[in-house]
């Protein structure tokens, strides 16, 4: 089998990696992609695209379990799991196959197997021994769940959240260890299912990377709804006994233990860069932290080689992938992108209520010695908001006190993830929080909480 020379070949199909060749065929440029599984990669199969399905469903079986406060009456609400697992499939299978015909249609060219680094110039795929020359190379393989000291993951009584897009019976009870996004949504969807859950957290609230204010008010809500949450709280995983078809762990809180149970254990502490088993080491490219460290284009010490996606360590998140994949293309092309501002990049989390922020916290703000003035909307003065029965949130607004520049913006509450972007599109603009307030919104409208946040800056709210 003859070798193929391309001038981009890229090394894993997921967010980064397929976003980014099909940037790079629009752009001219001759594109590979080798892939050892499925293209679209952890958030099509089993990251963002199942958790959401699984979180829908979640969500409207907790709506009908509420409905007799909207005058309507429901009796008898069953969770059908193995339909809720079928669900899922048919949704990832459907943008899947879509994925496929995308670089199918853009003529990418995709090697399926795993792909081995021979040099800065050549990758060769290990099951058929076929070999990729190309002028420049594209690191995009991704992450995987960390795990804690001491602790088996087996996949089916200690599990991550891999494990847990596929489990074949739904848990009756279940811990879940870490309260970032990944926790707190399967918290909201073992707990919309009826499951017993209890949330532990190292740090003092949930999503301990947004506002405090956010995690703390999630805090509450989720309390209310029957959840144990323990902030603060540190799993001694030492003592994790398996009995009776129950699992039970010691966790500390400051000086005082205590012993929780439940069926299953979900280890959602984080995720870590795949950089090692395809040959990375013998381009000598520096690895901090578990992460290939770039410069602002994406390069790294290699002048032809790039790295993109989870694998870098910036923002997890797949919208950030797929900027980061166009960014390498287009600055291959020669179209000279500008770097991305990571303070303007969106970031939701798929709870009920949603959560959605950007830049900034209050906190991050005062640290870095600037001078903040902030808008802070309860939901509670929202119309649409008191229609829908979801008051518990706010919209909370850091602006520079002295420039009037946006520095952060923080949302709890519904639509969450939908009305972030709004604010992105002023932090592009150079938007002022005086500006977004000036902008007319639609009532009844979630989306009028954001004007309101934005006037409270200055203190011109109307609804509080």
């Amino acid at each position: 089998m003859p070798d193929e020379a391309f001038d981009v070949a890229v090394i894993g199909g997921g967010s980064a990696g397929y976003v980014g060749a099909i940037r790079g065929a629009q752009l001219g440029l001759k594109v590979a992609v080798i892939e050892k599984e499925k293209v679209g990669g952890t958030c099509l199969h089993r990251g963002c695209i199942p958790t959401k399905s699984f979180l829908h469903s979640s969500e409207l079986a907790h709506q009908i379990h509420d409905a007799a406060a909207l005058g309507i009456k429901t009796d008898g609400l069953q969770v059908d799991w193995p339909a809720v697992l079928k669900r899922k499939d048919t949704v990832v299978n459907q943008l899947w196959r879509g994925t496929e015909f995308l670089l199918k249609k853009n003529k990418v060219t995709v090697f399926q197997g795993e792909g081995v680094i021979e040099s800065e110039h050549k990758v060769v795929v290990k099951s058929s021994g076929q070999a990729i020359n190309a002028k420049n190379l594209v690191v995009a393989t991704g992450s995987r769940p960390k795990s804690l000291p001491g602790l088996n993951m087996d996949g089916d009584r200690v599990i991550n959240s891999d494990h847990a897009v596929s489990l074949d019976r739904m848990p009756k009870s279940i811990v879940i260890v870490g309260a970032g996004a990944v926790g707190t949504e399967f918290a909201c969807v073992y707990n919309g299912y009826g499951a017993k859950v209890t949330l532990v957290e190292f740090l003092p609230t949930l999503l301990p990377l947004e506002d405090s204010d956010v995690g703390q008010q999630l805090a509450k809500v989720l309390s209310k709804r029957g959840i144990t949450v323990l902030t603060g709280a540190q799993l001694q995983a030492d003592t994790l006994k398996q009995a009776n078809g129950k699992m039970t762990v010691a966790v500390k809180t400051g000086e005082q233990s205590q012993t929780i149970d439940g069926e299953r254990l979900l280890v959602a502490v984080g995720r870590e860069g795949i950089t090692d088993g395809f040959g990375l080491e013998k381009l000598d490219i520096q690895v901090e932290k578990g992460y290939i460290k770039t410069d602002e284009h994406y390069r790294t010490g290699h002048p032809s080689v790039y790295a993109a996606g989870d694998v870098i360590g910036n923002f997890l998140l797949a919208h950030v992938a797929y900027y980061e994949g166009e960014h390498i293309m287009e600055y291959i092309a020669g179209k000279n992108p500008k770097p991305l501002d990571y303070n303007r990049v969106p970031r939701a989390t798929y709870t009920y209520p949603q959560v959605a922020s950007l830049g900034l916290s209050e906190k991050q703000a005062k640290d870095q010695g600037l001078k903040v003035k902030v808008g802070k909307f309860p939901l509670v003065g929202n119309a649409k908001s008191v229609i829908l029965g979801e008051t518990e949130g706010f919209v909370k607004i850091i602006s520079d006190a002295d420039s009037g520049d946006l520095l952060g913006v923080f949302i709890i509450g519904p639509n969450a993830t939908e009305l972030i972007s709004e604010t992105a599109l002023a932090k592009l603009l150079e938007s002022t929080p005086w500006e977004i307030g000036a902008s007319i919104h639609p009532h009844p409208t979630v989306s009028e909480s954001v004007k309101e946040a934005a006037l409270a800056v200055d203190g011109l709210a109307i609804h509080i």
